[in-house]
């Protein structure tokens, strides 16, 4: 079961990068991400802040991949507590963020994530 639910975090991960290309490239999701500022697509600083989570969020992914025994990954435990703690920091700012859309849409994603992540680290 620990390896099917590092899987599900894998592609909620692997969700998530393909919505930050979606920023990169100008799609008009401001409201659900960096706290609302931008109603539209995000200016040039807002895209470069998407592009430099799409490695953290692979890390993530790999990491949790990691400590569920995925094969050919064997990477030390301790990446998949930092990966855990990056989550649970999304977390509470996915849910303190002025933006009603993101609080309502990324909140809950990121609680689940976390949730997951900590099931398969302490499996």
């Amino acid at each position: 079961m620990t390896v099917q639910i590092a899987h599900l975090y894998a592609s909620a991960c692997l969700a998530i990068v393909f919505f930050q290309i979606a920023l990169i490239v100008g799609a008009p999701l401001g409201a659900y991400t960096q706290g609302g500022r931008f109603e539209g697509a995000l200016p040039l600083a807002g895209r470069i802040a998407a592009a430099v989570s799409i490695p953290v969020v692979l890390f993530q992914a790999l990491a949790i991949l990691s400590a569920a025994g995925f094969p050919g990954l064997g990477w030390p435990a301790w990446t998949g507590w930092v990966a855990f703690a990056v989550q649970v920091a999304t977390t509470g700012l996915n849910w303190i963020t002025p933006s009603k859309p993101e609080r309502a849409v990324w909140g809950p994603v990121t609680s689940v994530m976390s949730a997951m992540a900590l099931v398969v680290l302490t499996a």
